[in-house]
């Protein structure tokens, strides 16, 4: 069927919607594929009510809650209606939408994840079934909740030879692993991938990123600062693991000069990427990189140095990275439909394999 996936993420950088014909097994077609920017009115109002989540204090119908969740639920419509519309497809000729919601808080560790969106108000708004709140039965069962592409990425990387690794570059990174026999499927985020640079960036520089890792590359890393926060007994944790945004602040880089601070952050990003390669069953031959970090040409070659496997980007293998997991997550609404499985012991930790999302009838 033709479907929609919708994913706002912790980047807050905007909105990506896909169009994808997919039986949500082994078949996938790309049709079309958009972002759009939310506004800087927009993020400050998802960042006030991600602090807010985070305090574990407001209701569920907290004001500045139920405002943020309005204002994403209109804007994923939004998205949705020109989409369509710039691929030239009737509404009616859609089977569901795929709509992830914007994360404000996610908590695994305290059974509880958050991501607001109304899938009611936009099954209504558009006239076609929508799958939405994707990972809260994964966390209820005791999973992660994250990461939910792993199944995504395995249909993407059918016939390339294993073992192979996706690191998805966003807000916060996570890879999957993709090898054969016991080991088939193993993913986990990694540490942070954008959103600490973005933060210096903002608050260093009032640039909301560092595009290209241009700034980075102009800085000297410093390594006792590095050293510190790499000092962390997260990442010798072993898999499932996942993390919120907020599990790492920019606070360790303060007095950097600017360019230091955004090279220090960038190689902290690489370098837990390689610590996680350690928690793998085996080295992947291939390291494909998805997400807007793959745009940055310093953490890239920084992710390929630490590594010791170069850094691909996933276009070598003719997808649009940038419109991986909103592609990811129409597949997904696909599969739930179908009751099969999104999330797995392997890659969130959830029991057994588990369907999830919460159907809207058109």
């Amino acid at each position: 069927m033709l479907a929609v996936g919708l994913m706002s993420g912790t980047s807050l950088d905007g909105i990506d919607a896909a169009l994808i014909e997919t039986d949500g097994l082994g078949y996938i077609r790309p049709i079309a594929f958009r972002s759009d920017p939310y506004s800087v009115q927009a993020r400050d109002q998802l960042r006030e009510a991600s602090a807010l989540a985070l305090s574990f204090e407001s209701p569920r119908q907290a004001k500045t809650i139920v405002e943020a969740e309005a204002m994403v639920t209109r804007r994923h419509i939004l998205s949705v209606r020109q989409l369509l519309t710039d691929a030239g497809v009737a509404a009616e000729a859609v089977g569901v939408v795929g709509f992830h919601g914007q994360t404000i808080a996610h908590r695994p560790d305290r059974g509880w994840t958050w991501q607001i969106g109304d899938g009611r108000a936009m099954a209504d708004a558009l006239g076609i079934h929508v799958v939405n709140d994707l990972r809260s039965a994964d966390v209820a069962a005791g999973g992660q909740g994250a990461p939910l592409l792993p199944v995504y990425h395995r249909a993407m990387t059918s016939g390339i030879g294993a073992p192979v690794a996706v690191l998805n570059l966003g807000g916060v990174a996570n890879i999957t692993w993709m090898g054969t026999g016991e080991h088939a499927v193993i993913a986990f985020d990694t540490g942070p991938a954008n959103s600490l640079i973005d933060d210096w960036m903002l608050a260093e520089t009032g640039s909301p990123y560092d595009a290209g890792g241009m700034f980075a590359a102009r800085g000297a890393v410093d390594e006792t600062v590095l050293a510190t926060m790499l000092d962390n007994p997260w990442f010798d944790a072993p898999p499932p693991k996942s993390l919120d945004r907020a599990d790492f602040t920019i606070q360790p880089a303060r007095g950097l000069l600017p360019a230091d601070g955004a090279a220090t952050l960038t190689a902290f990003t690489a370098r837990t990427v390689a610590l996680a390669l350690g928690h793998l069953p085996e080295r992947p031959r291939r390291l494909i990189v998805a997400g807007g970090g793959r745009h940055n040409r310093t953490l890239m070659d920084m992710v390929s140095a630490a590594c010791g496997v170069p850094a691909e980007p996933i276009e070598v293998l003719g997808w649009n990275g940038d419109a991986t997991e909103a592609e990811g997550f129409a597949y997904m609404a696909v599969r739930a439909l179908g009751g099969h499985p999104i999330s797995f012991p392997g890659t969130t930790g959830a029991p057994v394999p588990l369907t999830g999302g919460v159907v809207h009838r058109a």
